[in-house]
């Protein structure tokens, strides 16, 4: 585990550098651990696409449930991955697993090093999505967010995306 931890701050530090002799720049771009995609479209604030081996591959966002669109913040936390990934290249960090809807699940890492899943927590755009995580980074960020009442957190009430969706 600890191996993956020492890979990861690896991959944050070296950052995304285009590969010599790709002049195409929808083309992936690869760092010598690791593999950036380019960001071609986002569709709400956990889900995004990319470019993978010059196919389309929807990514869901990994430990985290944004509010949806017609939900309050559910437009600033798109507006909020929009404005740091779109059109940039990205690293993923997953294992391979999908979601039901064949959406890689991943965290992200963007091009400065930081991680655009934990950012959303942070700036209160986002629940740690307890049910299919216990990272316990991401309970601390949501706490931290809730107390400095960020985001969806200046609400009174704020509803779960999971059960905004069963309304």
């Amino acid at each position: 585990m600890m191996c993956w931890y020492i890979t990861a701050l690896f991959l944050i530090l070296t950052g995304c550098r285009e590969s010599s002799g790709r002049t195409d720049s929808s083309r992936l771009r690869e760092t010598t651990y690791g593999t950036c995609y380019k960001v071609t479209g986002v569709k709400d604030g956990d889900t995004f696409v990319l470019l993978m081996n010059g196919r389309e591959q929807v990514v869901r966002f990994a430990h985290i449930d944004c509010p949806e669109k017609k939900q309050p913040f559910g437009n600033q936390a798109k507006q909020f991955v929009a404005g740091l990934c779109f059109g940039k290249y990205v690293r993923l960090i997953h294992y391979n697993r999908y979601d039901r809807n064949r959406r890689l699940i991943a965290e992200v890492i963007l091009e400065d090093g930081r991680n655009l899943n934990k950012e959303l927590v942070r700036n209160g755009l986002a629940w740690h999505f307890k049910k299919y995580s216990g990272d316990t980074a991401y309970a601390i960020l949501e706490t931290a967010a809730r107390q400095q009442r960020k985001g969806l957190w200046a609400a009174e009430n704020p509803v779960a995306p999971w059960n905004w969706r069963h309304r």
